[in-house]
């Protein structure tokens, strides 16, 4: 457990660091946007491996196919749909992303991923599967032989998997059906919504835009959106062209992302410190349990017993100073907590402390 003292002296304000970059890396146009797609279907060829005859929605799905084809399955007696043995299949789950602005003949990539108890989609090639929008409608559709990153190998109840066998991509595997609705010429408003929201880089970016355009057309609606008005008969192509290659002054925020898990702390450029005192040390405390048998001599009269015996080790590891002077960087916070051998947990938990004593100026994001 480790314990951490702070002392941070007053703020100390200075002018935000600006970079340059394009309209296009910082912010996306309002409607232009990817679309999720999802499916159903089944994968067909593998060794084996596919579902058991405990997943009962395979069997269904491929009686509907067969019925489909033109081919009846008795669903009565011992040859039912329940009662179908076929390993060399799995139900799967198919996901892509539509881009914007996708005619009907593009090709997408697509993820498939196991729905059963299939070990392994190894080898597996999917059947014609229809990709559903958000809206029910049909989309694209998806077929192809699986492409999977790993492998799982079984033989003499001796078992070895690499990643994840039961996922896998089919490069090109959809074709789009149904293009999503959207004209250009209907807009007579373009908004450019800024990924983080901040005022100052939305009336920077309104100004460069004005600068780019030769006139005040672009005004900040808010702290992520930018309006730019539109001529009458104006190629929207062309003025989507300029606005993205307009490059602004970008005020990103000062941000630390920690995550717990894993241990993993990423400090941004843009992070500043205060002055400040650390006095960071440890306490280690190890419980021990030991079982032995107590076994009695010869002849007499005890008993074997079995007896436990717990052994409390404490250590109290000796406080480390660090500080951190009139304008330190992230840099210097680094290299003094590696001096001190700090883990990655104390770490979190002196930049958490950092933050509370208001010695560190910048968003903390616990993940």
């Amino acid at each position: 457990m480790a314990a951490a003292l702070l002392l941070a002296s007053a703020l100390v304000h200075a002018e935000p660091a600006s970079q340059k970059a394009r309209v296009k890396d910082v912010a996306t146009i309002e409607g232009i946007r990817d679309n999720q797609l999802v499916g159903y279907g089944l994968v067909v060829g593998l060794h084996g491996t596919g579902d058991s005859s405990q997943t009962v929605f395979p069997a269904q799905t491929l009686v509907s196919a067969l019925e489909r084809m033109g081919i009846t399955v008795p669903q009565t007696g011992s040859n039912s749909a329940s009662n179908m043995q076929v390993k060399n299949m799995a139900a799967v789950f198919v996901v892509a992303t539509l881009p914007p602005f996708s005619r009907p003949g593009y090709k997408m990539d697509i993820t498939v991923s196991s729905a059963g108890d299939a070990r392994t989609l190894e080898g597996g090639i999917l059947l014609m599967t229809p990709l559903y929008g958000p809206d029910g409608q049909i989309y694209a559709q998806a077929q192809g032989a699986l492409v999977l990153g790993g492998y799982m190998a079984t033989g003499g109840g001796n078992s070895k998997q690499v990643n994840h066998p039961t996922t896998a991509r089919i490069p090109g595997g959809a074709l789009v059906e149904r293009p999503v609705p959207f004209d250009l010429a209907q807009m007579h408003t373009v908004s450019v919504v800024l990924n983080d929201a901040d005022f100052h880089t939305a009336e920077r970016m309104a100004e460069a835009i004005d600068h780019a355009l030769g006139s005040a057309r672009a005004h900040a609606a808010d702290s992520r959106r930018v309006e730019i008005a539109a001529t009458p008969g104006e190629d929207m192509a062309a003025l989507l062209d300029r606005v993205e290659a307009v490059e602004v002054e970008v005020y990103p925020r000062a941000r630390v992302v920690v995550n717990e898990r894993t241990g993993t702390v990423v400090i941004g450029g843009t992070v500043r410190l205060q002055p400040v005192s650390i006095l960071h040390g440890g306490l280690s405390v190890n419980v021990i349990s030991e079982t032995k048998v107590s076994q009695p001599n010869a002849l007499s009269p005890g008993t074997t017993a079995v007896v436990e015996q717990t052994t409390v080790q404490a250590q109290d590891k000796p406080v480390n100073r660090i500080d951190l002077k009139e304008g330190a960087t992230v840099e210097d916070l680094v290299q003094e907590l590696q001096r001190t051998g700090a883990g990655a947990r104390d770490v979190i938990s002196i930049l958490q402390a950092m933050k509370e004593a208001g010695a560190l100026e910048a968003d903390l994001e616990v993940l």
